[in-house]
């Protein structure tokens, strides 16, 4: 069961929930964009939060600064890299050595624009990057990008956009294309889940 939290990205107070399980293993899921909607109660951010808690992995999400109860405005992006950081610090303190990087849409583009990761993030994975919809010429590689997951049908993010990316982002990270899903998975949130799932590299407590 999710427990909601607060916590401190610079001055800013920003709203989460975490669901502990496991003392060595965490992940932080990070959601679609603020000015369309996007929070942490996100199906596709649900969807990944269940999958990872199903494996007996803390979760924690949270929402960006200016959405829900969390203090501050829309930052382009830039001001939500350092609420990321911000929220992989709480599981850091917490004792987490081992902690994944998830990310979905913008919370994708957000995720894999961070410069400089702290040593306890293993793996950072990207569900449906908006490459079709947001600048990625100033991406940097992410050696610890494990997996793309996208639809077939996703026009936000096309699969076709993405594998030319992907020698840039990281040439050794797997792209999952789900079959006649779109960008919000609809209908397909089984598919999307059993992909991850068949991937995680966590192995349960």
């Amino acid at each position: 069961m999710e427990t909601r939290i607060t916590f401190h990205s610079g001055s800013l107070v920003l709203d989460g929930q975490i669901s502990p399980h496991s003392r060595k293993q965490a992940a932080v899921i990070t959601h679609p964009h603020p000015l369309y909607g996007g929070d942490l109660a996100n199906p596709v951010v649900e969807a990944i939060t269940q999958t990872y808690a199903r494996k007996g992995i803390t979760t924690l999400r949270f929402n960006f600064r200016g959405v829900g109860r969390s203090e501050g405005v829309y930052a382009n992006g830039i001001g939500e890299q350092e609420d990321v950081l911000a929220a992989i610090d709480v599981l850091v303190k917490s004792g987490f050595r081992d902690i994944h990087l998830a990310g979905y849409s913008f919370g994708a583009w957000v995720n894999g624009h961070i410069t400089s990761l702290p040593p306890e993030v293993s793996a950072m994975i990207l569900v449906s990057p908006p490459v079709a919809f947001m600048d990625y010429s100033a991406a940097p590689a992410q050696p610890l990008l494990k997996l793309v997951i996208t639809g077939s049908d996703d026009e936000i993010a096309p699969p076709e956009i993405i594998k030319g990316h992907l020698p840039n982002w990281n040439p050794e990270s797997e792209l999952v294309v789900i079959d006649d899903a779109d960008h919000f998975f609809f209908s397909r949130f089984q598919q999307l889940e059993e992909a991850l799932a068949k991937r995680l590299i966590y192995q349960s407590n």
